[in-house]
């Protein structure tokens, strides 16, 4: 019994040091090649969401800098009269603000993104590790088949317990668990539109009248045509010219603004108007040395056009100045054509000028016997006295002239 129990003694004992080699060998590599992914793992979740987080929290600040930039100009707009600059309109800033929250939400919305693909992809990898889990185990039980029954059994029972356990059994463990701190799938992504901030609404943001006009372009006199583009009165009496009115494709900034009350505005013909003036987009040092320009449009139709100059008149108030009749830009040698083809050149002709004889004496008459006496008149340049005789000088009533002296046509 004893020879027995040695000899089993010493084949179980040989049996353990020979599963402990074939452990280390083919179980415990598959395990810690499993460690080695977890710890990777849980590295680039490290570095993806905390880079993400930060690009969003970047976003938010640039954001909520606006939006306060916004409240200061709102704020005092009514203190001010509601002369501002034109990159501190509180209509230009809150477009200025939408821009920036659009880019705040899609820097959200990429992070809620990645942030479900690493939760997407830690259902795969928990299945991974509980398939290499399963496969340790199932080297393990090769590995001590040779042993006693029970031990086998019992093995056995572990492993068919292991296999028992689903793919996302932990997955669904781990999102119970942090339930709150997880993103849910099933919420939509957010929308500008759903999104209220301070001053949204304010009276100042709101413009007065807005929307798409034709401008005659000013290059080579017009010859380039009209060119559609955005335009909008605000209640901080700025004209302003965009080339659209997307908010999202690009930081909104005026191409041209007028302030109106420092304009000339033309009057009304048909579906055209004018507005003469300095454009004060570029700031107070541009604005300086800008030069004033007369800007044509034309509405979409007379009543459109008597709409927007009706807004543009009452923005401007009595400090604009009103042309009764349509202005119309021209060149120079345009207006020097027209006047030539209306009519000829009409010249007056000179008159001559009469001799005062009234008033003069006797001794005086014998010498007026001279030239400047003689029946025949004489032609005296304009506003030019004429002596008599003793040298006596007399006025000369005379009409002004043209001062041309030659035939039409030849100067």
């Amino acid at each position: 019994m004893n020879d027995v129990c040695l000899t089993y003694s010493k084949g179980i004992a040989n049996s353990h040091l020979e599963a402990e080699k074939t452990i280390k060998g083919s179980v415990l590599p598959i395990l810690e090649r499993l460690h080695t992914e977890i710890k990777n793992k849980s590295k680039e979740l490290e570095k993806g969401a905390v880079k993400g987080s930060k690009e969003v929290d970047k976003a938010r600040n640039v954001t909520q800098k606006h939006i306060e930039l916004l409240g200061q100009h709102t704020a005092t707009f009514a203190s001010s009269g509601g002369k501002v600059d034109p990159s501190t309109d509180p209509y230009v800033l809150q477009r200025g603000v939408n821009h920036r929250l659009n880019k705040q939400v899609l820097e959200e919305n990429n992070n809620r993104h990645d942030l479900i693909e690493i939760q997407n992809s830690f259902a795969a990898f928990e299945a991974h590790v509980i398939q290499i889990f399963q496969q340790a185990l199932q080297t393990f039980l090769q590995c001590v088949g040779g042993q006693l029954e029970r031990q086998k059994a019992m093995y056995s029972d572990i492993v068919s317990t292991a296999q028992k356990i689903p793919l996302d059994f932990e997955f669904k463990g781990f999102v119970h668990r942090n339930n709150q701190l997880l993103v849910d799938p099933s919420v939509p992504k957010r929308d500008i539109s759903h999104i209220s901030f301070p001053n949204q609404n304010h009276a100042s943001t709101q413009p007065l009248i807005a929307g798409t006009l034709e401008r005659k372009s000013r290059a080579m006199g017009g010859l380039k045509g009209y060119s559609t583009d955005y335009y909008v009165v605000t209640r901080s009496k700025f004209f302003h010219e965009f080339k659209d009115d997307d908010d999202i494709r690009k930081d909104p900034s005026p191409e041209l603004s007028l302030y109106l009350p420092d304009c000339t505005i033309g009057a009304v013909s048909g579906e055209k108007f004018n507005v003469k003036g300095k454009d004060a987009s570029k700031g107070k040092v541009g604005g300086a040395f800008a030069m004033s320009h007369e800007l044509s449009f034309k509405a979409h139709s007379p009543a459109d056009a008597e709409r927007w100059y009706s807004v543009i008149k009452e923005t401007a108030g009595g400090s604009a100045t009103y042309s009764t009749e349509p202005m119309s830009p021209t060149s120079p040698v345009e207006s020097q054509n027209e006047a030539s083809q209306q009519q000829p050149p009409q010249y007056q002709e000179k008159s001559v000028a009469p001799v005062q004889t009234q008033g003069l004496g006797q001794g005086q008459g014998a010498s007026s016997a001279g030239p400047m006496s003689a029946g025949a008149p004489t032609q005296q340049p304009y506003n030019t006295p004429v002596s008599g005789g003793g040298g006596q000088n007399a006025g000369v009533g005379s009409t002004p002239t043209s001062g041309v002296e030659r035939k039409p046509g030849q100067y």
